[in-house]
């Protein structure tokens, strides 16, 4: 289907096809002539939709579609295909809501890869990977990276997830996959999608609960870390753990 924009002139609508815009001013053409980083938001998500509707182009619809969650490009990558499909904009269907969701996925990855140490010195080198795993998930989901002894890491894996407000992690399946990756330290991670990183009390029996049943195995709890968008906590820092 050819994408189109509408204009009004003489109080009368014409419907001017996006190939007749000038070369600078079409999305694909402006990405490689001036790389991805000169697009907006909304130009690059056209690119992914590809065609637009009758009266709407590709651009129109990516323009509606940001609206929808409030022109806030990281709220809609925690939307599903379901939910997108589910915002009822005429001209985005499942297939394009499926390689909208796969597209903004390999941002997330990519942002995992970017922020990934592969020897663990501080909180941060490994709080800026698991924010970048766990913020954009809208129920709270609970973490445990495993390290060996020079503290790299061997796995890490979500081992519980919950509601909007809380979740719950079993020591029991934390420590015997630590046995499992022949762990010696673990960094337990939780998101809050509130966004908030003050910990519960919640959040501080659970950690003194997985510490002590940690020590029996002569495995050393480094950090119990708290991300949303706003950044993260740590236990460990804060000088509570």
């Amino acid at each position: 289907m050819e994408d189109f924009e509408k204009i009004n002139y003489n109080k009368t609508q014409y419907v001017i096809s996006i190939k007749n815009w000038s070369c600078q001013d079409r999305p694909t053409e402006k990405l490689c002539q001036k790389g991805a980083q000169h697009l907006t938001d909304s130009e690059l998500l056209s690119i992914l939709i590809n065609c637009g509707t009758s009266g709407k182009n590709a651009v129109d619809l990516a323009k509606e579609l940001l609206a929808a969650a409030d022109n806030d490009i990281k709220k809609l990558a925690r939307l599903s295909v379901k939910e997108i499909v589910n915002l009822n904009i005429k001209g985005i269907g499942p297939a394009k809501a499926i390689t909208i969701t796969a597209a903004l996925e390999i941002g997330i990855r990519r942002e995992m890869s970017l922020s990934r140490k592969e020897v663990v010195l501080s909180s941060k080198d490994i709080a800026d990977f698991l924010k970048a795993q766990l913020q954009y998930h809208q129920r709270e989901v609970f973490v445990v990276v495993y390290l060996n002894r020079a503290n790299k890491v061997n796995h890490y894996e979500i081992v519980s997830e919950g509601g909007m407000t809380g979740t719950v992690a079993d020591p029991r399946i934390i420590l015997r996959k630590a046995l499992e990756q022949e762990a010696v330290s673990l960094v337990l991670c939780h998101n809050h999608p509130s966004g908030s990183l003050k910990p519960s009390r919640q959040d501080e029996e659970l950690t003194y609960k997985i510490k002590e049943a940690a020590r029996f195995f002569d495995i050393k709890i480094l950090d119990h870390l708290i991300v949303s968008e706003e950044g993260y906590y740590s236990f460990a820092d804060d000088g509570i753990l």
